[in-house]
């Protein structure tokens, strides 16, 4: 309710009544002058009100009377009139109706009382309602009223004492609120103020008005009295302490700045008053040391005092904080000094109540940004806001490091001592105990055995004292533990997020601004703003400080949210000096957090160095250098995961505690938000991202990103429950950090790639010589950044792919390789993928740079990576086949490169590529690029590591070869616009086009490089290969030879096919004989290709065999080109080696394509040819343009000197003189021929050359088969059929020679079963069947010949008898020791001794041969040749061999068939030679015919002991049969014969007629056996030639009857002597011998007597009659003898004698004929 209202002031009347009413009363009987006054005063009270309508103001005017009777009261000095009055004086001073003479007054009343010490209480409570209530009171009323409450607080009671200081508080308020009202009330009138002089006196206060007047003395005289001098205007003080002056004088500063910031002689009086002031009563706070004794120092220093020093530090925080300005080099002494009490050595409260001090400037940025500009910045001034931080360090430093003398429990503080970190957290410090016994573990912060509880000491941004407040009291408290820490913990973060958030805010006020800027004009540069420095100077002042802190706080601190707070400063700051661009405190900061995110201890070069680096710039804090404090290791931490360290060797394994997690996190928060200013630290950042990552046990994933793994080896990593929840999450933000990279600008993201490539190269140096896991985190962050960049791709291609390539994928280590070889192939293909813009078919040059280090990757030589590379080109192929375009070449290349070091699985890979290449892509790439396929294809088919890839390639050739052939005309024209393009350029540049095979077109190139392909693989070491090879590229020529050109085909034979055979031949001939075991695996391999040698021998066939058939089917174009007789030759010749090879399969291979180039009637029309052509074939006259004399060039090998021409004009008589128009073809083809012929002859001669030298044990070293040489004898006719017009006998006879060869070439035995009939059966072997069919065409052609011919025919019986002979006597081959197998007889020698080399049967062919020349010579008996060259006499000369042995002929065929053989040519022989006996040509033949029958018919030989009788009956039928041809064309013929022949057969008669018997049958056999017939034939025929009246000559017949005389004699003497052995041997039997003898001799006789019979009597002779005559006596002494055999032979013997039984006819007669 306001005080002037009616209602008011009629109160205030009533009220003042009332009170000297009672007053008065109270007065009545003590004091009556004041009873009167009381009274007076009502009647003037009641005058005043009825007088004046203004009742305040008139009362005011007349305060002093109305307050003089309450003076008076006062004045009684009695408590109760005192109450009472004090309270009537101050109900007027409410209403303000006191003047100020009343007031002066009042006070005057006042200060009485108070010296008598009454109402004290009241007294204050009247000043202070004095002074508030109005402002009457001035000067020195006003000082008297001040120091009246100066001296009340200065009484003996508390209560007052501390009222009174209120009361002094307040009213030094009052006074100054005085002055800030009278300033507002003048603010608009502007005065000149006199200038204050810097010397003025101090006391010169003319200038101010009254308040600003009271107050400037007020505030003087507090100064004075602080620094006990006497006041100049508080007059009368008698009492005044320090502690409050300095509380007074603070708040005055403290409330009021404005009053001395507007009053130049208030800012006189803090310069020169105030400032001083403090810095004297600082002194002794700055020389005490704590702990030195007085004794150590000459004079005994002042102690410091708790109460002054905190409130100079209190007036010092409000000078600093509100006069910064005015007093800059005051301030920089103050803060010295502040600095100086932070020191370790003063006291644990001083340094308490600076640190809080400290505080209180931290929390103000824009004024510690002032002191940097004032002082750090300028040149020669003290570094105060440097010093300030460093002090701030040193102060933490020095806690942990100097023992708290302050509290002595703290120096063994920590608990759980040297226990597990989680126990020791859990357990809590010292303090935890105090929270009621709970386990909530407090806040702490411990280093090597120091604990430092942490508490909360203000809120964050604020400084809220404490120890600054404690004004109560006197004595330095006891400063809890941690404290002090606390504070300056709360302080240094302050300061930094402060600084830091106020400079980002004027940064990005900047930037606005800027942007504005360059819109409104673009060209203009931003200069550097001046703001820039003092921000970077700030930076560089604060950061080594306060990284020494936050690094040691960090590694201290037990509490995550205390490290939070640390992490987010070194975070913020990191952050803010990248944005300034200060790289050293920036990296250093960072280094920080990396260190804390590592175990400790753990070593890493790029965070030591950079610590190296700090250390030797030496950033001191007054003489102590600031350590980046390394991690200790003891801090008690919990433990979250177990790992290995990524260190060359490693040892044991680490700890990560949640803190290092924590830092890990702070890590990566700082790289993923703050990676723009990172520059080069992003090296740091990662590295240790790197080394966290390892010990967690995260492993690269696809793409890059990690995923938690277990560690490879070693103890594995153990990861607590608590982080493995925090794993997904770390392995998440890393993965955005790298996502977030495509925020980055181009030179950030090239920070970050350079840093990810060292980082790479570091872990790769790492792996080295080791098989342990290697770090693969950098490759795999590599590859992240790449895919996240993809836009981009171009400006961190070469340095990403050039990393991975030159150095990841060569690692020898296999896990860094494969993730190298990873991270390319996924940058490729994803590159690939990618939408770029423009797309990549129109940007060939980043498709190539994309597709290149695919490319690159061949060259390493590790097999994984060939693998990761193949198989991304695998997936490029599914993926981007179609639109690979240009790098294509590319692609092949790679899919090509392929070695054989390299493994099996790779070339699978690469072959997988190469197939689906070939079935899809074929027609979508260029058709330059065809050329290459064929390359790859064929180096597919020559790797050797895995054989079915060979054989599948060489099928996809076969492939490659269809398409060419399907697609032909588009490719033909797109090469040859190519071709066009590349000749231009070749001409332009001056080089000669480069092309394989050039000149050819460039379609028929392809293909020649698609047969230079197979050609290579036709010679590959392994047989599957060059078999498959072979056959593909003879089909490949055959189906599609005609697309090529003429010109081509030159190529193709001379250097494909030619060129194939010279390779094969040379492999073959020098392949290895050694047994091969197994084909690899369990494969058996058949012994006809178990050595390299036998395998070659199936390529040299089936290459040979291709190639003649090319030269069979392709005759007509090949005849075309310029040299094909050269080429014929060339053929032949490899035809030749081949067959003369020492291998059966090659040598037999090699006649079979002879026989396919010689059955070359008219081969198969090409379409292309000509009617005319056509006509000519038909002919038989192929169409060769070539001169065959000039052909006859080197490699042309004829075995005579003379021309062709010659020897086909010699052949042909005069008939061909010069070969007319179109005979030069026919020519040309006979020299063919002969040059085949040629070729045959001497293959075989070289074949069947019997072996020379060594003995029979040596083995030949070969020879050849049956089947080869019956090949070789099968071509004969075929060739012969062409040549003969040009075969003479020279050739007959080399023929004939090497028939005999071949035919005398023995089997080796383990062929023998399948050549070799079996022993019983008579057959011919093909080879001897060939053989006779040569002759059989040879004698036909001879028949049908020309007389000229016949010459030959005696050749061929020499031929056909050398055969013959080989029944009785088979041929030798060279001094080989053969076995015979004859006949049955053989069987069982042959069956236990097996030879090596069996000789064939012989007799067959013999047979055989024999029948040919009886059949031959019947036909050619009297052609002139056959009997001039004697024929008929080596018929006889060579069956005279089986004749003579008979039975001892190897089969008894034969000499039955020579016999009939025999008879068949005499029958036509003999009449021819006695035709011409005159002639002489036959004179030689008769010795050698009789020797014949004589052999024959007397052999040496026995018959066989098992010939049945039929059999032998047979025989003698045989002996019969010559001796009736010996009756019928000889004997009848004696006078054309020579008579020693004729002699000889009687002589042989008359053998036959005696001695034929054989002395082994047994009895029952006798009579057949004595071969009666024959004898009796024999003797017949002799007897018919002894009487015969034919006989020419009286010798002739002399010589029959000596015969037959001497027959009869010798019988004679036969029976005389049986006689006489008969008597003498009595009872016992004659032996066989003799009976057998005598039974002969009486047959003979009694054929005799028969003969006689028949014969004329007049061709026999008396004296034969007489003899027979004389033998009847001796028969008919014989009747007696006792042998049944020998009587009926005897009965027999004298049956005949009864036609002699009659008287004879007259002699006369007789003797007269």
């Amino acid at each position: 309710m306001s005080t002037s209202t009616p209602e008011a002031v009629k109160k205030l009347l009533e009220n003042m009544q009332t009170d000297l009413r009672s007053l008065s009363m109270e007065c009545k009987k003590k004091f009556p002058p004041v009873k009167e006054a009381a009274e007076s005063g009502i009647v003037k009270i009641k005058t005043i009100a009825a007088r004046n309508t203004d009742i305040l103001a008139s009362l005011k005017e007349n305060s002093s009377e109305v307050v003089q009777p309450f003076l008076m009261g006062c004045g009684t000095k009695e408590p109760k009139i005192t109450q009472l009055c004090l309270a009537a004086v101050q109900r007027l001073m409410t209403h303000e109706v006191v003047s100020e003479a009343a007031a002066g007054n009042i006070i005057n009343m006042l200060w009485q009382l108070m010296e008598n010490g009454l109402e004290e209480l009241k007294l204050l409570q009247t000043v202070l309602v004095l002074l508030t209530t109005n402002t009457v009171v001035h000067d020195e009323i006003l000082s008297k009223a001040i120091v009246l409450c100066f001296r009340l607080h200065f009484t003996k009671d508390n209560i007052t004492n501390n009222t009174a200081a209120a009361t002094v508080r307040q009213v030094v308020t009052v006074v100054f609120e005085r002055m800030v009202a009278e300033d507002e009330r003048f603010k608009g009138i502007v005065e000149q103020p006199t200038p204050v002089q810097g010397n003025t006196n101090r006391r010169s206060v003319s200038t101010l008005r009254p308040s600003a007047k009271d107050a400037y003395m007020l505030f003087q005289d507090l100064c004075q009295l602080v620094n006990a001098d006497a006041p100049y205007w508080l007059v009368g003080m008698t009492e005044m302490t320090r502690t409050f002056g300095l509380e007074l004088l603070e708040s005055v500063l403290n409330d009021f700045p404005g009053v001395f910031l507007q009053h130049q002689e208030f800012s006189f009086l803090l310069k020169e008053r105030v400032c001083p002031l403090v810095i004297k009563l600082f002194s002794p706070n700055i020389k005490f040391r704590q702990g030195s004794s007085s004794a150590a120092s000459p004079a005994p220093v002042e102690k410091p005092y708790f109460p002054i020093c905190m409130r100079l530090l209190r007036v010092v925080s409000v000078l600093i904080k509100h006069f910064y300005s005015l007093l800059v080099t005051e301030c920089e002494i103050f803060l010295s000094l502040l600095v100086k009490f932070l020191d370790g050595e003063k006291p644990q409260w001083l340094r308490a109540v600076a640190v809080e001090s400290v505080h209180r400037l931290c929390v103000q940025p824009h004024l510690l940004r002032s002191f940097c500009q004032s002082y750090d910045m300028k040149q020669h001034s003290t570094k105060v806001f440097r010093d300030i931080v460093n002090a701030l360090g040193s102060f933490i430093q020095s806690l942990f490091i100097v023992p708290n003398t302050g509290n002595p429990a703290a120096t063994n503080a920590p608990a759980g001592g040297s226990g597990s970190g989680a126990q020791a957290a859990a357990q809590g410090g010292p303090g935890a105990g105090g929270q009621g016994g709970s386990l909530i573990t407090q806040a702490a912060f411990e280093y090597r055995g120091t604990w430092i509880p942490l508490m909360t000491v203000s809120v964050q941004g604020s400084a809220k004292a404490t120890y600054l407040e404690m004004l109560d009291k006197v004595e330095p408290p006891s400063i809890p533990e941690g404290y002090a820490m606390s504070v300056a913990f709360s302080a240094l973060l302050d300061l930094v997020r402060g600084i830091t958030s106020m400079i980002e805010r004027e940064l990005a006020k900047e930037e606005e601004e800027v942007a504005v800027r360059r819109e409104a004009n673009p060209d203009q540069n931003a200069q550097a703003e001046p703001a820039h420095l003092v921000w970077e100077e700030m930076v560089s002042a604060c950061w080594c400080g306060l990284l020494a802190a936050l690094s040691l706080l960090l590694d201290a601190s037990t509490d995550e949210t205390a490290t939070e707070s640390i992490l987010k400063a070194e975070l913020t700051m990191a952050s803010l000096c990248g944005r300034l661009g200060l790289v050293t405190p920036r990296d250093a900061f960072i280094t920080a957090i990396c260190k804390a995110s590592l175990p400790p201890h753990y070593a890493l070069t790029v965070l030591s160095s950079n610590a190296t680096n700090l250390n030797n710039k030496a950033y001191s804090i007054q003489g102590q250098t600031v350590q980046i404090i390394s991690p200790s290791s003891e801090s008690h931490q919990q433990v979250v995961a177990v790992g290995q360290p990524l260190t060359v060797q490693p040892q044991g394994t680490v700890v990560l505690t949640a803190k290092n997690i924590q830092c890990m996190r702070t890590l990566l928060n700082l790289a993923h938000c703050h990676g723009a200013v990172l520059g080069t630290s992003w090296q740091l950042v990662l590295a240790t991202l790197q080394h966290l990552v390892w010990i967690l046990g995260l492993k690269p994933g696809v793409g890059g990103a990690l995923k938690p793994g277990r560690a490879v080896e070693g103890p594995s990593t153990v990861l607590t429950t608590a982080v493995m929840t925090d794993l997904p999450f770390i392995s998440n933000i890393l993965s955005r950090l790298f996502e977030s990279s495509q925020y980055l600008d181009d030179v950030s993201l090239h920070h970050l790639i350079n840093a990810l490539c060292s980082l790479s190269l570091e872990a790769m140096e790492m792996a080295y010589g080791t098989n342990k896991e290697p770090s693969l985190f950098a490759v795999a962050k590599l590859l992240e950044t790449g895919l996240v960049n993809m836009d981009r791709i171009e400006i961190l291609w070469r340095p990403l792919a050039g990393h991975l390539l030159e150095k990841v994928c060569q690692h020898p280590n296999a896990r860094m390789r494969e993730w190298g070889a990873e991270a390319v192939t996924a940058l490729i293909k994803a590159g690939l993928a990618y939408k770029h813009n423009p797309p990549l078919a129109q940007n060939q040059r980043l498709q190539l740079l994309l597709l290149n280090p695919l490319k690159e990757l061949s060259n390493v030589l590790h097999a994984d990576i060939r693998q990761k590379q193949l198989e991304s080109v695998l997936q490029i192929l599914q993926s981007q086949g179609d639109s690979l375009g240009p790098g294509w070449p590319l692609v092949l290349g790679v899919i090509g490169a392929i070695r054989n070091d390299q493994g099996e699985s790779l070339i699978r890979t690469a072959f997988q590529c190469l197939q689906l290449v070939v079935t899809d892509f074929l027609p979508t790439m260029p058709c330059m690029c065809l050329q290459i396929v064929v390359d790859v294809a064929g180096s597919f088919g020559l790797q050797n590591q895995e054989l079915n890839i060979s054989l599948t390639s060489i099928g996809l050739l076969w492939n490659i070869s269809d398409y060419f052939f399907q697609r032909g005309e588009a490719i033909t024209q797109d090469l040859e616009r190519e071709e066009a393009a590349l000749q231009k350029q070749a001409r332009e540049k001056g080089e000669p086009l480069n092309r394989p095979f050039h000149p050819a077109p460039p379609f028929d190139c392809l293909w020649l490089c698609l047969y230079a392909k197979l050609g290579q693989l036709c010679v590959d070491p392994r047989p599957a290969v060059r078999k498959s090879a072979g056959q593909t590229m003879f089909s490949t020529i055959a189906a599609h030879g005609t697309l090529l050109q003429q010109s081509t085909w030159h190529i193709v034979v001379w250097k494909v096919l030619f060129h194939l055979l010279d390779c094969v031949r040379k492999s073959s001939t020098t392949a290895d004989k050694e047994k091969i075991e197994s084909g690899g695996g369990n494969i058996l391999i058949h012994h006809s290709r178990d050595t390299a040698e036998k395998q070659w021998a199936e390529t040299w066939v089936l290459t040979l065999a291709g190639v003649a058939r090319i030269f069979n089917t392709r005759r007509y174009l090949l005849q075309q080109l310029g040299d094909f007789f050269k080429a014929w030759e060339v053929l032949l010749d490899h035809i030749q080696s081949a067959a003369l090879s020492k291998n059966n399969e090659v040598s037999l291979a090699a006649l079979k394509s002879f026989q396919e180039i010689l059955q070359i009637g008219t081969p198969v029309k090409d379409s292309a040819m000509p009617t005319e052509a056509l006509a000519l074939a038909v002919m038989g006259v192929p169409p060769v343009l070539i001169d065959p004399l000039s052909a006859s060039g080197p490699g042309r090998h004829l075995l005579r000197s003379d021309s062709m021409l010659e020897r086909l004009t010699r052949y042909n008589g005069a008939e061909l003189q010069a070969p007319p128009q179109g005979e030069e073809s026919a020519l040309e083809d006979a020299a063919l021929w002969w040059s085949a012929w040629n070729t045959w002859y001497r293959t075989g001669t070289d074949s069947t050359r019997p072996p020379s030298g060594g003995t029979g044990t040596d083995r030949p070293s070969f020879v050849p088969s049956q089947p080869f040489l019956t090949a070789l004898v099968q071509i004969v006719p075929a060739l012969y059929q062409h040549i003969e017009t040009g075969f003479s006998m020279e050739d007959l006879r080399k023929l004939g020679v090497i028939l005999h060869g071949a035919v005398s070439i023995p089997i080796s035995s383990d062929a023998s079963p399948f050549i070799l009939p079996s022993y019983t059966e008579a057959v011919l072997t093909s080879l001897q069947e060939a053989v006779l069919t040569a002759l059989d065409v040879l004698q036909k052609a001879i028949c049908v010949g020309p007389e000229s011919l016949q010459v030959m025919y005696p050749a061929i019986f020499e031929q056909l008898l050398l055969f013959v002979e080989f029944s009785c006597k088979p041929p030798q081959y060279g001094k080989l020791e053969t076995k015979h197998v004859a006949n049955a007889k053989y069987n069982q020698i042959q069956l236990f001794t097996p030879a090596e080399w069996v000789a064939l049967n012989y007799v067959p062919f013999a047979e055989r041969s024999l029948e040919v020349v009886v059949d031959q010579y019947q036909k050619t008996a009297c052609h002139k040749a056959v009997i001039n060259e004697k024929v008929l006499q080596n018929i006889i000369k060579t069956l005279r061999m089986p004749l003579g042995l008979k039975y001892a002929c190897p089969s008894e065929s034969t000499w039955k068939l020579a016999v009939s053989s025999l008879l068949k040519v005499l029958s036509i022989g003999l009449p021819v030679a006695r035709q011409h006996a005159s002639s002489g040509m036959f004179e030689t033949m008769w010795p050698e015919l009789a020797n014949a029958f004589e052999d024959f018919l007397f052999t040496k030989s026995t018959p066989p002991d098992n010939v049945s009788i039929q059999e032998f009956q047979k025989n003698e039928a045989i002996d019969v049969e010559v001796v009736q041809l010996i009756s019928t064309e000889i004997l009848p013929f004696a006078n054309f014969i020579p008579k020693d022949f004729v002699g000889q057969i009687m002589t042989m008669l008359n053998k036959g007629s005696i001695h034929s018997q054989s002395s082994s049958f047994t009895e029952a056999e006798i009579d057949v056996r004595m071969r009666e017939e024959f004898s009796k034939v024999c003797f017949e025929t002799l007897l018919q030639f002894s009487f015969s009246n034919k006989v020419s000559t009286p010798q002739e017949g002399y010589i029959s009857r000596m015969a037959l005389s001497v027959l009869l004699k010798r019988s004679q003497d036969v029976l005389r002597r049986y006689v006489d052995d008969e008597r003498l041997s009595g009872r016992c039997p004659l032996p066989r011998q003799q009976v057998t003898e005598i039974i002969f001799v009486l047959k003979a006789i009694s054929t005799l007597m028969d003969s006689l019979k028949k014969t004329q009597p007049e061709n026999v002779d008396g004296t034969t009659w007489a003899q027979v005559i004389a033998l009847y006596p001796t028969l008919v002494e014989c009747i007696t003898c006792s042998s049944s055999e020998v009587s009926s032979a005897l009965k027999e013997a004298l049956g005949p004698f009864k036609d002699f039984m009659q008287p004879p006819v007259s002699r006369v007669q007789n003797g007269e004929s």
